[in-house]
């Protein structure tokens, strides 16, 4: 089977692998981006979220020909390449958002996905944005905080 070519934080890839395999494991395992978390294995935890083009999108539950020639990002690829941290991410430090931060870079990439959809949301549309991802810490709270917090700096 040939590979599939995506987008991939910014750059041309091709996943070599199988394209009936799951773009989380494409992810981690063929391009090494561990930032995307395996939690659930079947798209109920979000700890695998990921933004297909701009659309939040469990990555355990997508087969990798389904993203040919779409937009995909990872919590990796949100870092500008001097370093600074996007605004949900500086937000989240903040706010001391995660505990055991396992759900961390789910959490992310939801908030990333609302706040480019909508920049401003209130409490409860935040509220509502995250609720796929899963925080076995129940750190909801501090999570929602650094999403208010990064409607404010982005």
């Amino acid at each position: 089977m040939g590979g599939v070519s995506f987008s991939l934080n910014g750059k041309t890839v091709t996943a070599s692998e199988n394209p009936a395999t799951r773009l989380s494991d494409v992810l981690r395992g063929e391009f090494g981006l561990t930032g995307t978390k395996i939690g659930c294995n079947r798209g109920e935890c979000g700890a695998c979220t990921v933004l297909v083009d701009d659309t939040s999108t469990y990555a355990c539950s997508v087969l990798t020909h389904s993203v040919k020639n779409a937009r995909v990002e990872t919590v990796e690829g949100l870092e500008s390449a001097d370093g600074t941290l996007h605004p949900v991410q500086q937000a989240f430090v903040e706010e001391l958002s995660p505990q055991c931060g396992y759900c961390t870079p789910g959490q992310i990439m939801a908030a990333v996905g609302l706040l480019r959809e909508n920049p401003n949301p209130t409490r409860q549309e935040a509220r509502m944005g995250l609720s796929g991802n899963i925080c076995r810490c129940g750190s909801y709270d501090s999570y929602l905080d650094g999403v208010m917090r990064a409607a404010q700096i982005g």
